[in-house]
């Protein structure tokens, strides 16, 4: 019997499964992000944070805007793409490190814009990734299609020019500690034709 891959959209019970993908997908930013909210006391833990985000309703991101990929009917990846508009000028950044990331989406309003893309490591090596990007492109439906993604992820950088994108900007990252890799955010798009 053959191994089968089926996409399909998520569903607000996924939100633990995305949570997690998530902080796969941004190398445990979401986590940290999260976790002002266990500090806080308003969650018990970060990734509690995580999940109650992407159950949102109505909050761009969260799982109305997720496709999951599914390897043998388990859950094996996500993408989470949305349209990027003007309102993306006024969100205020709440922390420092938030702010060369909407620098980067200000300049590609109006594109589609894949905030997440990650696949579990056991099922890596798939095409797993590559079927959940073609996904994302094909929902753009003709519109440009952008992302951003760390200087040193050399595994998603060739992934992305493999499938048309390029670098339209770059912007020093702001360490989240002291001993943080340091790094730039990369905004890479890929103009439909």
């Amino acid at each position: 019997m053959t191994a089968a891959l089926h996409l399909r959209a998520a569903e607000r019970r996924d939100a633990a499964d995305l949570a997690i993908l998530v902080d796969i997908a941004s190398h445990g930013f979401a986590i940290w992000l999260w976790h002002g909210a266990a500090m806080r006391g308003t969650k018990d833990t970060a990734m509690e944070q995580g999940r109650s985000r992407l159950r949102m309703d109505d909050e761009p991101g969260a799982w109305k805007d997720a496709t999951l990929a599914e390897w043998d009917s388990e859950i094996a990846g996500v993408s989470i793409g949305y349209d990027l508009d003007e309102s993306v000028r006024d969100i205020v950044a709440p922390h420092p490190v938030i702010k060369p990331l909407l620098d980067l989406q200000v300049m590609v309003i109006g594109s589609r814009f894949i905030d997440s893309l990650g696949v579990y490591r056991h099922h890596r090596g798939k095409g797993i990734g590559r079927a959940l990007l073609a996904h994302e492109i094909d929902k753009a439906k003709g519109k440009q299609v952008s992302l951003i993604t760390e200087s040193h992820n050399d595994t998603a950088l060739a992934l992305y020019a493999a499938n048309g994108f390029a670098e339209k900007a770059r912007l020093q990252a702001v360490p989240l500690f002291e001993d943080s890799k340091r790094h730039e955010w990369v905004l890479l798009a890929r103009n439909m034709t």
